[in-house]
C-alpha cells in the first residue's frame, strides 16, 4: 500500500510540474526547468555519497569493528552487496544509508547510537537503512527533488511573469497576472507538501522491509523509541538538506511544521511495525 501511495504523489508532483509549466511558459518552459532541474539534481544524485560522509566527518569501519560485522550479516540475509560501513563522531544518537545504488551504497552510524543500543535494537536500524537501500530510495527521493526544483523554477519564472506583466500578447490574452502570483507563491508549498509526503511514505515501508530483514520488528521499535528520547536531551548538528536521510530526523518539528517533515510520528512507525509482529 506503501509503494503504491509514494506512486500516487509522485503522479501528482509530475501533473502539478506539468499545469504549472503549461500555465507559465508552455512546453518550452517546461522543459527548460526540468532540464535545469535534472542537471542539478543527477549530480547531487551521482555524488551525495561523498559528501554527506564528508560532511558528517564518518569515518570508515572494516571487519572486526561491531557495526561492520553486523552490517555485513544483514546485508546477507537481504542479499544485498556489501556497502561500506562509516561511524559518525556525534554523541547524538542516529544512522543513514546514502548512494547510488545497492552497488555504490554506504551505510553510517554515529557513536551515540552505538553506544545507546543494544545489539537486536542496531540490528533493527542497520536493516532499516539496509532497506532503504534495497528499494532504491535515495533514486526515488531524487526523482521527487527534481520535479519539486523545477517547479520552484517555474513558480520563479511566474512570479517574475507577474510583475513584470508578462505572459500577455497584445489582445491581452494569457495567464492572468493575478493568477500568476497566486501559482509563484502556492506551487512551491504545495511541491515541498507532496515532496515530504514522498519521503515519510519510503520510511513506513523501509521499516516494514528493515524488519523483514532483521526476522522481527521489535528491535527497530524498540531503537525508534530509544533514539528519539536520547536525541532530545544531545541534539545533533545536522542539515537541514540532509535530515531527510537519517532514520529519525534530526530536526524537530510539531504542529504544521509536521507536515513538512520528511519523516512520519514516532509513534506511527512504532504502532505499524507492532501491527507487524502481531500479523495485522
Amino acid at each position: 500500500m506503501s509503494g503504491l501511495k509514494t506512486a500516487v504523489l509522485l503522479a501528482a508532483l509530475s501533473a502539478l510540474l506539468i499545469a504549472i509549466g503549461g500555465l507559465v511558459g508552455g512546453q518550452g518552459g517546461l522543459l527548460i526547468a526540468f532540464g535545469f532541474a535534472l542537471v542539478m539534481n543527477v549530480g547531487s544524485y551521482w555524488f551525495s555519497d561523498k559528501v554527506v560522509l564528508r560532511m558528517y566527518k564518518a569515518q570508515p569501519v572494516g571487519p572486526g569493528h561491531r557495526l561492520h560485522d553486523m552490517t555485513a550479516r544483514l546485508a546477507q540475509r537481504a542479499g544485498l552487496p556489501m556497502p561500506k560501513v562509516y561511524v559518525i563522531p556525534d554523541m547524538s544518537p542516529n544512522a543513514f544509508a546514502t548512494g547510488r545504488n545497492p552497488q555504490h551504497a554506504a551505510v553510517a552510524a554515529t557513536e551515540g547510537i552505538m553506544r545507546l543500543l543494544s545489539d537486536a535494537e542496531l540490528e533493527g536500524v542497520m536493516a532499516h537503512e539496509l532497506a532503504h537501500i534495497k528499494n532504491r530510495d535515495i533514486l526515488i527521493g531524487t526523482v521527487a527533488a527534481t520535479i519539486g526544483a523545477a517547479i520552484t523554477m517555474l513558480a520563479h519564472m511566474a512570479q517574475f511573469a507577474a510583475i513584470f506583466g508578462g505572459g500577455r500578447d497584445r489582445d491581452g490574452d494569457g495567464p492572468n497576472p493575478i493568477a500568476l502570483l497566486a501559482t509563484a507563491m502556492l506551487a512551491p508549498i504545495a511541491a515541498a507538501l507532496i515532496q515530504m509526503a514522498v519521503s515519510r511514505s519510503r520510511e513506513f515501508v523501509a521499516d516494514r522491509v528493515g524488519a523483514q530483514i532483521a526476522g522481527t520488528p521489535m528491535g527497530l521499535a524498540q531503537a525508534l523509541q530509544r533514539i528519539e528520547a536520547a536525541a532530545k536531551q544531545i541534539p545533533m548538528d545536522a542539515n537541514q538538506a540532509t535530515a531527510h536521510m537519517f532514520i529519525l530526523s534530526p530536526l524537530s518539528g510539531r504542529g504544521l511544521g509536521s507536515l513538512f517533515s520528511t519523516h512520519p510520528p514516532t509513534q506511527a512507525r512504532v504502532d505499524a511495525l507492532m501491527r507487524l509482529r502481531m500479523g495485522a
